[in-house]
């Protein structure tokens, strides 16, 4: 989705003459009428969003503001994430620049209201701002900037629908506008929304370099903020749409550095922390990442966003997920769901784990059959070869692996390359083909290295290990499975330490059993939920001989909490 916003202001450059005088020195101006507003200048010059919203607030109730005044409180709700209040004051400044017989303004109010309402999926609502705008400026005579604005909607309009071709377009004729107007914020909308369209054209590389292009403005501080964090969350969206990490890397550090000097932004620093925990864990820094994401997840509460904040809920989900902490998981991915975020592949994925394989592919091909975006359906489509192969249905694995290659040839990005070659390798061996499943599997295992994605080269490992195992090579295959068991224990994967270990006993029969009889015993109550004193009832031993059982099973099989002891007890079939 191109996530378009035009600004209502930029700097100064909006304001009546009478505003400039009094407004020289800070960054945002305000009309200066009541000492409310006075010392709100210096917030706004300081970008302290809470203060700038309490006190316009408080003039507010005293006795009303102009339009441009409530433009400004509309910009401090938005920046505030209280995205109801922004609709209702940029309504409300709409309907008080027509009052004053200013159409311009009230058309470009209208944009924005129209832009925000598609995001938001009201398309009728959306449709509705944006005919009210056109109307506007019906008689107005001659081109100005406020066409530009009216593009903005029409083009994300034609996004929504698909049709990117008419929205290229829309946004080319945006961006000539912007330049015979001399607006930053118009142009640099409008451009990243032509980089975005060329994208989905299929024009990859035009496309990131406009979208470098319009980075250049964003980073060198020359938009408004609005703009500013529109443009950087969009940008970033686009990185991760077509798998570029390198860039999302470096466009996600720019816009934490963006965050941390502005005060109080909450829908630009909770989607920043949604994209770093995003970035930590592909590099294996769990803890960091969880704790960020958990971050997002408070930033993005107050008040709720809900796009956004069912990411964030996704993101500490998976990473519940991956250390085998699996009630907190579950939780996570209720809470995404809730907040309108798919919580495939992830749910399945758990599922999986659990050994619950059928209800782990019916809620995987659901999800993919509500997909229609190859794109998109990249996200799902390496969990659905894993969970297709885990079921026995090849047949549909390797459709999938098919699918996943076309794309990965299609974007050229070194991650989805990583993946398809990862599912063509599994697919392959499930297929009786070790040996060219080896050549798929080490082209995986190499890009996840370049990649720095320790978590996922372990995987491929196992894969590796297995197919070496299918060859008679006994020795390499357990070499590879112990490099990869080692992995995940310096990550913290609980759940792969425990199918791993279980794999190389599986290649080599004479592996003694980690645990005795009793200490499975134990492990199965352990994962029902059961305290020490509860098994010790159930068994009739002591509840010090139950602490010593549970030392020793912590202890053989490297685990640190009974949450991961339930991970392993699930994926090694003691419950």
């Amino acid at each position: 989705m191109v996530a378009i916003l035009p600004g209502p202001f930029h700097a100064e450059a909006n304001l009546p003459d009478h505003a400039h005088s009094a407004t020289a020195n800070t960054r945002h101006a305000f009309v200066t009428r009541p000492d409310l507003l006075e010392r709100s200048q210096g917030s706004l010059g300081r970008q302290g969003w809470a203060e700038v919203y309490a006190r316009l607030s408080a003039a507010d109730q005293e006795g009303g503001l102009g339009p441009e005044d409530v433009e400004r409180l509309a910009v401090a709700a938005h920046l505030l994430g209280r995205d109801s209040d922004s609709m209702e004051l940029w309504a409300r400044a709409h309907h008080a620049f027509l009052a004053q017989g200013d159409s311009r303004r009230a058309a470009r109010c209208a944009s924005l209201l129209a832009v925000r309402l598609l995001l938001a999926g009201e398309m009728a609502r959306g449709g509705g701002w944006i005919g009210r705008g056109r109307r506007m400026l019906e008689t107005e005579q001659g081109d100005c900037a406020e066409q530009g604005y009216l593009l903005l909607p029409i083009g994300l309009q034609f996004v929504l629908q698909g049709n990117f071709e008419a929205a290229h377009s829309a946004f080319v004729e945006a961006a000539a506008i912007a330049g015979r107007h001399a607006d930053p914020d118009l142009a640099a909308l409008a451009r990243q929304g032509q980089g975005r369209t060329l994208i989905r054209l299929g024009n990859v590389a035009q496309g990131l370099a406009l979208l470098d292009e319009v980075m250049v403005a964003v980073t060198g501080g020359e938009l408004s903020p609005l703009v500013m964090g529109d443009i950087y969350c969009s940008v970033i969206d686009a990185c991760h749409e077509i798998y570029d990490l390198r860039r999302a890397q470096e466009w996600t550090a720019a816009l934490a550095d963006w965050c941390e000097s502005e005060q109080d932004l909450v829908p630009y620093r909770g989607m920043c922390l949604v994209r770093r925990a995003e970035i930590m864990q592909l590099h294996g820094a769990w803890p960091d990442a969880i704790e960020e994401a958990e971050r997002a997840c408070e930033w993005l509460s107050r008040p709720p966003t809900q796009r956004a904040l069912g990411a964030a809920f996704y993101r500490v989900g998976e990473l519940h997920r991956l250390r085998g902490e699996i009630d907190s998981a579950e939780e996570a991915y209720r809470q995404a769901s809730q907040w309108g975020r798919e919580p495939q592949p992830g749910l399945a994925q758990l599922r999986l784990g659990q050994g619950q394989i059928e209800a782990a592919g019916t809620a995987i091909c659901r999800a993919l059959d509500e997909t229609a975006e190859r794109r998109t359906r990249c996200q799902l489509l390496g969990g659905y070869v894993e969970i297709m192969l885990a079921a026995g249905d090849v047949a549909a694995a390797r459709s999938g692996a098919n699918e996943l290659a076309g794309i990965a040839a299609e974007l050229e990005a070194p991650f989805l390359q990583a993946v398809s070659c990862q599912a063509t390798g599994a697919v392959l061996r499930a297929e009786g083909d070790p040996r060219s499943a080896l050549t798929a599997l080490r082209r995986s295992w190499k890009a996840w290295r370049e990649l720095e994605a320790p978590y996922d080269a372990a995987r491929v490992r196992v894969l590796v290990g297995l197919a070496c195992a299918d060859l008679g090579d006994t020795d390499t295959a357990e070499m590879e499975l112990d490099a990869a068991r080692q992995a995940f224990v310096d990550l913290g994967a609980t759940p792969d330490v425990a199918r791993v270990k279980e794999l190389t006993r599986s290649i080599s029969p004479d592996t003694p059993e980690p645990l005795t009889a009793r200490e499975r015993e134990v492990l199965g109550l352990i994962a029902t939920g059961k305290t020490n004193r509860a098994i010790a009832e159930s068994l009739a031993i002591s509840e010090k001989t139950v602490a010593r059982h549970v030392s020793n099973i912590f202890t053989k099989l490297g685990l640190s909490s009974r949450a991961a002891a339930t991970a392993y007890a699930f994926q090694n079939r003691l419950v």
